[in-house]
Parts: C-alpha cells; structure tokens; sequence
C-alpha cells in the first residue's frame, strides 16, 4: 500500500535532493521560497511513502480557491518502474477530489534533446486520465502545455494560481502562447 503524507519534514533532505536532481534548473523555483510558500499554506508538500514509511517521491501542489496545480511531481529514481507515480496520482486526485487538478508538462511539439522523453510523460498522465487544455504557455522561459484531470480549465484561470501566490516580478515572465 501506498500513501501520501502532508508531513514532509522528515524527508525534507531526500525531497530537496530529488527535487534538485529530477528538475531541470531553468524550471526550479528556489528551494526555499516552496518551503516559505509552505509555512503561509499557499502550496504543499507531499510525500509519497509506503507502509513502512519509506520515501518513494513527492509531489508539490499549489493550492488556489477551487483549483490545484500539482507543480512538482518525482518518484524517487530506486521506486520507478513499478507503478508507484500511476497510484501516486490517484491518490492525488482523491486528495483534492473538490478541487480543479491542473499540471503543466514541458512542450511535446517542438524539437529539443529530450522530445521522447517529454512524449512518455504526456503518455503517462493522458493513460492517468489526465487531458490537454487548448492552449499552452511560456513558463518562465520554458514552452508548456497545461492538463487537467476531469475538468477544464482557462488562461486566466490557470494565471490566477501564479497571481495568487507568486510575486508580480515572477508572474510577469508568465505568458499565454498559444490558443489552438
């Protein structure tokens, strides 16, 4: 069985180091301000963990009146292969089963050295049940597509969750590219 755990402080050092070695910099936000984020109940940490209370992953949501954007979401690299981010999500849509569940995904329809692995994730959270917005954004530099799980979701309102929660500074490098 696995479960997911709000109380993160115990792992903190193994969320921080997957954290750092499962994301690319460009699209890290400082360790620290999800930690600050945290303390004010604006986002959450999770861990994903088994029975015996071992670390498997995490996931980092940002929580916006009806909506949640799963932010960060890694399975720690001993646990992959073994169905653990499938249950994982699961049981993150039933943990915030009143809430819109929104993730971004970096861009699969254009060239970079990554494009197969990019398509595996979209494969993944579209076999999870998750489905394509119809438009995409320039995150911070980084092109994404937005998905979510069971509902749909606009630009402003997707926006919204960064307005709520971040600076101006950094929502202002957050733009609409895209409207298909």
């Amino acid at each position: 069985m696995m479960k997911l755990n709000p109380n993160y402080e115990d792992n903190l050092n193994k969320i921080e180091n997957l954290y750092l070695t499962a994301f690319p910099k460009n699209e890290r936000k400082p360790f620290d301000l999800i930690i600050e984020k945290c303390n004010n109940s604006s986002m959450e940490i999770i861990t994903i963990q088994n029975d015996n209370n071992d670390f498997l992953g995490f996931a980092i949501t940002i929580i916006h009146n009806n909506m949640v954007l799963l932010d960060y979401f890694a399975v720690d690299p001993e646990s992959r292969g073994k169905n653990i981010g499938s249950t994982a999500l699961k049981l993150l849509f039933e943990r915030y089963k009143n809430k819109r569940f929104i993730l971004e995904i970096e861009n699969t329809e254009i060239e970079c050295d990554n494009l197969e692995e990019r398509k595996r994730r979209k494969a993944f959270y579209i076999r999870n049940g998750m489905s394509v917005m119809p438009f995409k954004v320039n995150l911070i530099g980084v092109e994404m597509e937005v998905l979510t799980h069971k509902c749909e979701v606009t630009y402003e309102e997707y926006y919204s969750i960064y307005k709520n929660t971040f600076s101006d500074k950094y929502c202002s490098k957050i733009e609409l590219i895209t409207d298909c």
